[in-house]
């Protein structure tokens, strides 16, 4: 099978199932605080993450290029984080997470392209709305627990200063993204806070131009009128 109808088959999986992809993603996010905190928990929930994230690049990005692109970071991913467990190196695992990042990246963006095409607005890209919402999250959590691995002691956890795993990044991340802030876990130095301050930012503005682009697909009752038709 070649790599276009690897692709194809992929694509498959997500194409036109934006609800689906948004399911997936809560279950994924849900599931890091259920799964065993084990090695081998850990590596199978990021090979599961990996291929939602190539199957996503298949459906949305439709190009065989943005596919292979897919592959090659995600397979590198997986490898560095089982070497980051097995030999216990943190640069092996920074190395997962950034490459990680790129990958949440690149869904985000082609899953936005998606949504915000200039055509109808349908119930599969309102949901693919509201995963790219999830992806954002996610992505930020990557970068947090990078952060914090070039900059130590980057957060305040439970009063005490230190580094994050990725499970409690992930937590810091979806409370900043929605504007909730528990605050038993807080940012410390400025480049954790200045990552703060854009996702805030990044949330707010998602939901704000969400919002206008609804707007601006049904246009409003009285210019029917004005134009005479029903």
């Amino acid at each position: 099978m070649g790599i276009g109808a690897t692709r194809d088959a992929l694509s498959q999986i997500f194409y036109q199932r934006c609800f689906w992809l948004f399911v997936v993603l809560l279950v994924l996010i849900g599931a890091v605080s259920f799964v065993p905190s084990s090695d081998y928990g850990r590596l199978l929930l990021n090979g599961v993450n990996m291929f939602l994230l190539i199957a996503t690049i298949a459906a949305v990005g439709r190009t065989t290029r943005s596919f292979v692109v897919a592959v090659l970071l995600a397979v590198p991913a997986v490898w560095f984080q089982y070497l980051g467990l097995w030999h216990d190196s943190d640069t092996d695992l920074a190395r997962s997470w950034m490459l990680s990042a790129v990958m949440y990246s690149m869904s985000t963006a082609y899953l936005l392209r998606y949504v915000f095409r200039p055509r109808i607005m349908t119930q599969d890209k309102l949901f693919g709305a509201a995963a790219a919402y999830l992806l954002i999250g996610v992505l930020w959590a990557y970068l947090y627990a990078t952060i914090g691995f070039f900059y130590s002691n980057s957060y305040m956890i439970v009063g005490q200063p230190g580094r994050l795993v990725y499970a409690d990044a992930l937590y810091l991340s979806i409370t900043v993204l929605t504007s909730t802030g528990f605050g038993d876990i807080t940012p410390l130095t400025r480049q954790a806070r200045g990552l703060c301050m854009i996702e805030q930012i990044t949330g707010a503005l998602f939901v704000a131009i969400l919002i206008a682009r609804l707007a601006g697909v049904y246009p409003p009752r009285e210019s029917f009128v004005d134009d005479g038709k029903p």
